[in-house]
């Protein structure tokens, strides 16, 4: 059975991967800091309390895993201040990965992040550099840091997310020509990331995911 490491799984896209990947007969260790409050039960599902910046954390978390599926987020309130979580965070996931020979890492980041940020429309761009604009520049740092890793890496680019269940209808741009954004339900994004874990060709490909 292989079994996934699912760092930020109490909640949003992480605790949406968790039931995915259930679903799916995957084992499920679910890291975050309130891991024991998830209100999930299941014979393959381990909740693992632990921070992302903690190393000694993180390593005990990687031991036994196959696949890592990164899922980090901030509050709002933290949106108008320095923000350093997502590319510190990888910082200390990246080379743990590489000591305990775990080669399998899917990330989320959003679209805007990295090279994408070149597909955001003029009329979008002021106030999602206003908005969001120090959130992603840490993304794109985290995004970097990953594919510079040599690791076996996706990284996920999600739209406007929203909530509501999978409708099995998302759209995954892979072609830097095809990129733009739209929404997307968190579950929607679960479930293809779940459905392509072991997809080689999805390896290495940095996909912006929307339904319309």
């Amino acid at each position: 059975m292989v079994t996934v490491l699912v760092m930020g799984a109490s909640r949003g896209i992480g605790l949406e991967v968790v039931r995915a990947a259930l679903g799916r007969g995957y084992g499920v260790r679910a890291f975050a800091r309130h891991a024991s409050a998830i209100a999930l039960t299941h014979d393959r599902l381990e909740k693992c309390p632990g921070d992302a910046l903690a190393p000694a954390d993180v390593e005990r978390a990687l031991v036994g895993v196959d696949a890592v599926v990164q899922v980090l987020g901030i509050p709002n309130r933290d949106l108008f201040g320095p923000v350093d979580l997502f590319s510190r965070a990888t910082a200390v996931l990246l080379p743990l990965m590489a000591r305990h020979g775990v080669r399998r890492l899917v990330a989320v980041t959003g679209f805007g992040a990295g090279d994408s940020a070149a597909a955001v429309g003029p009329f979008q761009r002021l106030p999602f550099r206003m908005l969001f604009g120090r959130a992603y520049d840490d993304k794109t740092r985290q995004e970097e840091r990953i594919i510079a890793s040599g690791l076996d890496w996706t990284i996920w680019r999600p739209g406007v997310l929203m909530n509501g269940r999978a409708s099995g209808r998302a759209r995954i741009l892979t072609a830097p020509s095809q990129w733009r954004n739209g929404i997307v339900s968190r579950a929607d994004v679960a479930a293809n990331m779940v459905s392509h874990l072991e997809d080689a060709a999805m390896l290495h490909q940095k996909p912006v995911i929307i339904r319309f």
